[in-house]
């Protein structure tokens, strides 16, 4: 029986599993002890993960109108199609939409593909509807799509505010190492704010039943609080347009906002302002919403006006949902940035143009997820390649994504199951590898790279969720220019590739990056470029936001 370390597909915890396969070919699995994330848990769905590799369902070889063909056929019949709708309509007419399943080596191909050399930036991924609004936060406060924290913080606080956030159900080894951790510290005090009483609320010191919608007034109504305590910390830039703003929320306007008795709402607010340490744990309740950025913005700004961030147990926490939106947000899985936390600005666009070796660089942003399926709609986008993903099911109004795909002139579909509500709208299908079947690497919420490893053979004749793209880029005539990335034989392009200065990775030297070992070394864009010895206190600034500095400003 052999036994290999890979990662657990499933949330965005990122368990490490330890799969087993025995001579009949049985899959088991169980808790890797020596993985950070997990040290040795898994959730039911980890723990029954054994049970997800069988092929009932599998797509097994590539359909084209229909019609089962080889992997030659398909490649040239998907070459010549897209190249046809770019030589008549130009590269703004072709879109991938990708997913947080996807491996990050894939993600990078993609990403490199579309936006190097097809041209545009017509790239985006089901992460949108769940973790735009943290990346839009994030980047106001930090300058970038830094995450300030770790799952050590969570189990070294002395208060856990959970909001939007059923982690119980969500992200349940996170919670089990929260609840473990209450039991350890019976002094730690976990708030829950969530309009239901979860299951998360079962170990929470406090549940504040909010009105849906209403956190950005909570937080607020927090920001106030901690400056008429006088609890503000000095250099607090933007301090005061943020707290000008949130000067009218008193107690008795945000329990009246939030539908909240105001002694609660009162005394959350002592609770936080009296703790030494506090860490707020969020995701779909704040990110998903029509002022999620705001939200987010509204939680980051109580940390840094309160000065309860970039130390242990302290931070703004966003909980990603799923195993690889974070690995997607590093390597440019969205079509508003471009790669390796590089934004559309002259010096970003002019130093991927060189490391990629391209002159078709896309130059702007592209159509984000919803925008895309519109423009689909309108006829603007004529051909689409899905990766990984079914909108038809997961995107608002599914009506109008499934006219969309049906009026499209090139559907091309990417998935492991032969049935999907996508896939019926496929002119054509390529069959992707499963977990245990691929290699690469995933990023979880604490931007801890991690290892999947395969320990099964390819079935049938597959290739893995974004090989195709690649091979498509043989037949067309670019993969000389595509060089590492294009063999998926390892990773060492997509580690190569600079990032922005203001990225807390610098470079990929590892297989598993310690959050630990970078979370001070992240500097700001006021930063970026100075030596240690130049670097002086303050706190950046950027896009009017109250935000904090990097770990050198501090």
């Amino acid at each position: 029986m052999k036994t290999i370390r890979t990662t657990c597909p499933y949330c965005g915890v990122g368990c490490g599993v330890l799969a087993s396969v025995d001579d009949a070919g049985q899959v088991s699995v169980r808790g890797d002890d020596q993985h950070p994330a997990n040290l040795g848990r898994l959730c039911v769905k980890g723990a029954a993960l054994g049970e997800t590799t069988g092929l009932a369902g599998r797509l097994l070889t590539p359909e084209v109108d229909g019609q089962q063909v080889a992997w030659p056929q398909a490649l040239a019949e998907t070459a010549a199609r897209l190249r046809q709708i770019i030589d008549q309509h130009g590269p703004q007419a072709v879109a991938f939409y990708a997913s947080g399943q996807l491996l990050t080596e894939d993600y990078y191909a993609a990403n490199k593909l579309m936006k190097g050399f097809i041209g545009a930036a017509n790239i985006d991924t089901n992460s949108r509807l769940c973790m735009s609004s943290a990346v839009t936060g994030y980047k106001r406060a930090f300058g970038a799509d830094v995450v300030p924290c770790s799952y050590d913080d969570v189990e070294n606080s002395d208060l856990v505010v959970l909001v939007g956030s059923n982690a119980a159900w969500a992200h349940p080894v996170l919670f089990q190492r929260l609840a473990q951790a209450k039991r350890d510290n019976p002094r730690l005090r976990i708030v829950a704010i969530d309009p239901r009483r979860t299951a998360t609320c079962e170990i929470a010191d406090r549940h504040l039943a909010l009105a849906p919608g209403s956190d950005g007034g909570l937080f607020a109504g927090l920001l106030n609080a901690l400056a008429e305590a006088g609890a503000c910390v000095d250099g607090f830039r933007d301090g005061p347009q943020a707290l000008a703003a949130a000067r009218g929320w008193d107690v008795a306007r945000v329990a009246a906002f939030c539908g909240l008795p105001a002694d609660e709402v009162a005394g959350f607010y002592r609770e936080f302002i009296a703790a030494p340490r506090a860490i707020t744990l969020y995701t779909m309740g704040i990110n998903q919403s029509a002022s999620g950025s705001d939200k987010c913005n509204a939680i980051i700004n109580v940390h840094l006006a309160s000065g309860k961030y970039g130390r242990r147990g302290c931070g703004p926490f966003s909980l990603t949902g799923q195993p690889n939106a974070m690995g997607g947000r590093e390597v440019g899985g969205l079509a508003t940035m471009l790669a390796a936390h590089m934004d559309f600005v002259p010096d970003d666009l002019q130093r991927l143009a060189r490391f990629w070796g391209t002159e078709r660089l896309a130059q702007t942003p592209g159509l984000t997820a919803v925008e895309l399926f519109a423009a689909i709609g309108r006829g603007e986008v004529k051909a689409v390649w899905i990766m990984g993903t079914n909108p038809v099911v997961s995107l608002p109004d599914s009506h109008a994504v499934s006219q969309a795909l049906a009026a499209c002139p090139l559907v091309i579909v990417s998935d492991v199951a032969a049935q999907t509500d996508t896939g019926r709208f496929a002119h054509i299908r390529f069959p992707a590898l499963a977990w245990g079947e691929k290699n690469g690497t995933v990023t979880n919420s604490e931007r801890r790279i991690s290892r999947q490893r395969s320990f099964l053979p390819p079935p049938g004749r597959r290739k893995r969720t974004g090989g195709s793209s690649p091979e498509w880029a043989r037949r067309w005539g670019i993969a000389r220019r595509l060089p590492g990335s294009i063999r998926m034989t390892s990773s060492a392009s997509m580690r190569r590739c600079p990032v922005s200065k203001t990225t807390a990775s610098g470079r990929l030297i590892s297989a598993r990056w310690r959050i630990s070992a970078v979370r001070r070394g992240t500097p700001c864009r006021r930063c970026a470029g100075r030596s240690a010895a130049a670097r002086s206190p303050g706190i950046s600034r950027a896009a009017g936001m109250a935000m904090a500095g990097c770990g050198w400003c501090r």
